[in-house]
């Protein structure tokens, strides 16, 4: 097994590109069952959910060849029925859920095992299966076997209203009811920006979808995808994420290769805490002036601020003037890595979903967890900043979704590397996410 080891204490200079988006591409790649011809993607990103879908989809029968760095051929076209996704792979990440959507398109039933991922909480896809149901489909979840059975003779037109956003829910629906002859209307829709990239790229192969990133979404389904070349959009979350670094480590880092106005609720927060600014045509550049100061947050659905970024903005909190509270609005259980942050000298209390961080004047490296993608990503922030060695394990969890982390970092002037690790790593359960 391996980890990270940081020593702290070096401020971040230069700039860090960042990679294609993760929430896009694991979408994206599920999607690609759907088209009937070759589909090129440029800007994918190189972390292990990627490659596990390429191994799920090759298992399939379809053909994924690497052209170059980031840029991937993938073609479904003979692919044939039945399929069952109930790899090793499937249960090793959240996303491989959107293969039940994708099947039901294709061929108008699915088996797929059920999800795996980050712990944080109970996910449940009560909503994906309310929207499968709606057009058609019989959903049956067999926890003996740990499967999710769609079947149906033909998906028809439908409204599908959801009791509560959900991105998954809100992509899984689109990608069924590209197959479905007629409309299908997806109200109280979720608006991330990697939901309008996966409608995109849909639309890129042939298909007919309106009103992605709004709250209503039309799919006139029935179209035959043919196939294509598409470019993954920028990562908001790893753009935010070293955003956040440059404001923990203090210095002054270029962030290229983002879509400023999707991250406007992050330089917001970042902002209000004191931290320096300036946004380019594709790129941010942020700066420390001084000590963060306290600030509050909610995290809620896009355009409110991310879940995915409340565990690095706690980190940088810990070392804020003053008492900050974080709210989650998202996902239960998500501050349990508050406690390796304990270990480092924070001041932190969790009630429920609030959390309260009293700032301190510095935090002292340690072993610590990575519990899961984000909040591990948020260890090595905190490692940034600690006086003395910080070991981060569990580090499988964070190259999920950060391509080339320890080499970035170093880039910027972090002294960070990746060795093996001689103790064995945690076997914390891996559901959801």
């Amino acid at each position: 097994m391996e980890k990270y080891i940081i020593r702290g204490g070096r401020p971040l200079e230069g700039s860090v590109t960042i990679s294609g988006s993760k929430n896009s591409a694991v979408g994206i790649i599920p999607a690609t069952v759907l088209v009937k011809g070759p589909c090129i993607l440029d800007n994918v990103p190189e972390i292990s959910d990627v490659f596990l879908l390429f191994e799920i989809l090759r298992s399939f029968g379809a053909e994924v060849t690497r052209l170059e760095k980031s840029t991937y051929r993938i073609d479904c076209s003979h692919l044939k029925e039945p399929i069952v996704a109930d790899q090793p792979a499937v249960r090793k990440m959240r996303a491989s859920y959107y293969l039940i959507g994708a099947l039901l398109g294709r061929f108008g039933s699915a088996k797929v095992g059920l999800p795996g991922g980050c712990d944080f909480g109970s996910r449940p896809i009560d909503q994906h299966i309310k929207g499968f149901e709606s057009m058609g489909a019989k959903v049956t979840v067999d926890l003996d076997e740990c499967n999710v059975i769609a079947e149906s003779n033909g998906l028809n037109p439908a409204s599908v209203y959801f009791d509560i956003v959900s991105v998954g829910a809100t992509v899984n629906v689109m990608l069924a009811a590209v197959g479905v002859p007629g409309r299908v209307t997806i109200e109280n829709a979720a608006k991330e920006p990697h939901i309008v990239d996966i409608a995109n790229f849909l639309n890129a192969m042939g298909a007919d979808i309106k009103g992605a990133g709004t709250n209503v979404i039309r799919i006139n389904g029935g179209r035959e995808l043919k196939g294509g070349r598409y470019e993954v959009l920028p990562d908001q979350i790893e753009a935010g994420t070293y955003m956040v670094a440059a404001a923990i480590a203090g210095g002054r880092v270029e962030v290229r290769n983002v879509i400023p106005k999707h991250m406007e609720s992050i330089s917001a927060k970042l902002e209000e805490a004191g931290i320096g600014i300036e946004e380019l045509d594709d790129s941010i550049i942020v700066t420390r002036y001084d000590r963060p100061t306290r600030i509050n947050i909610k995290t809620q659905p896009y355009p409110g601020f991310p879940t995915d970024m409340q565990p690095q903005f706690s980190t940088m909190l810990t070392l804020a003037s003053g008492t900050s509270v974080i709210t989650e609005g998202i996902y239960s259980q998500r501050f349990r890595y508050t406690s390796e942050l304990r270990k480092m000298g924070a001041k932190i209390e969790v009630d429920g979903n609030v959390c309260v961080i009293d700032g301190v004047e510095k935090l002292t490296g340690t072993r610590v967890h990575a519990c899961d993608l984000r909040a591990g990503v948020s260890m090595v922030l905190a490692g940034l900043v600690a006086e003395g060695v910080t070991e981060v394990v569990d580090i499988r969890h964070i190259e999920r979704g950060y391509e080339g982390l320890v080499d970035k970092l170093r880039s910027l002037g972090a002294d960070i590397e990746k060795v093996n690790d001689e103790q064995p790593e945690s076997t914390s359960p891996e559901i959801l996410r």
